[in-house]
């Protein structure tokens, strides 16, 4: 038991230590910057047609696409973040699911600038008008982060109960067991994807859904499963309704956030408002409840 106490404390010392956040942090804002610049070259080597591929995908058509490749990069440390906060922060683990389905959506909108028609007509054109609903959809994302943080209750002094302490251990073994698992995860879906677009002559077509749904399908399939077993072990220290209302309320908005992963045009994008929507009025909500609850037993002299 101190053996495997003290390697599973390594562990998470080497993993999900906040040095370790902020050399990872450093490392992917390198190659993050030498993977655009290596974008912009093959783009360039393209279309001097000094190279060929056959670029199912179009991220070899335009310059400006190639902000796409850094921000996938940006994007999995954003994952990675959301590892780091679970067993610190269901809320902040939970704001930043957000987050990354806000970032993706932005990333989508760099990989399809290439495809807009600036015309007269704007809305004619089906590309034009899913490019513009991105583009309102990411507003109303930020401002509901916002709203989600804004009503996030910090109290200053919690009370931790040996169930609550259990609690907290559990969810970090899980998380020290996720970031192996996500490396191994982003690896072989970005290696499939090159073989897959680059290598597999015979495909015609590479949708674009398949593009944006690269490891974060998958990651999202995990979280659901997490949450869900957080959720059944939640009951050990709570019982109460609010607690868990907000907490299936969470898994329910991380449900939707993965379905959005296989669903296209403008659904896609309603339902993802609609996931982030329901999780803040679940918060606030919840909260409000909590205040009731409270009220309820300081009128009966509990408190």
């Amino acid at each position: 038991m101190a053996v495997s106490t003290k390697l599973f404390n390594f562990l998470f010392e080497k993993f999900l230590s906040e040095k370790t956040k902020d050399k990872s942090e450093k490392i992917i804002i390198y190659i993050a910057i030498i993977s655009f610049i290596i974008h912009l070259l093959l783009i360039a080597l393209v279309d001097l047609k000094w190279i060929r591929f056959d670029d199912f995908s179009g991220l070899l058509k335009n310059p400006m696409v190639a902000i796409y490749t850094p921000f996938s990069f940006i994007l999995l440390y954003e994952a990675y973040l959301l590892v780091y906060y679970l067993p610190k922060s269901t809320t902040k683990y939970i704001g930043k699911q957000y987050e990354i389905i806000t970032l993706i959506i932005i990333r989508r909108i760099f990989k399809d600038l290439y495809k807009l028609q600036f015309t007269n007509n704007w809305f004619a054109t089906k590309d034009d008008i899913l490019f513009t609903l991105d583009v309102v959809a990411v507003l109303i994302l930020f401002f509901l982060i916002y709203a989600f943080y804004k009503i996030v209750r910090v109290n200053a002094n919690p009370k931790i109960s040996p169930e609550v302490e259990n609690f907290i251990k559990l969810k970090k073994i899980i998380a020290t067991i996720l970031v192996p698992v996500f490396i191994a995860l982003a690896v072989y879906n970005f290696s499939f994807w090159i073989y897959e677009n680059f290598y597999l002559v015979n495909e015609t077509e590479v949708s674009i859904k398949n593009i944006n749904k690269i490891f974060f399908d998958e990651f999202f399939t995990v979280l659901i499963l997490i949450d869900v077993l957080l959720l059944l072990f939640s009951f050990l220290h709570t019982d109460k309704f609010n607690h868990v209302i907000r907490n299936s309320g969470f898994i329910i908005s991380t449900i939707l956030i993965k379905l959005s992963f296989n669903i296209e045009g403008v659904l896609n994008t309603i339902i993802t408002v609609i996931a982030v929507l329901l999780g803040v009025l679940i918060l606030y909500i919840h909260n409000k409840y909590e205040n009731l609850d409270n009220n309820l037993l300081k009128a009966e002299g509990v408190v």
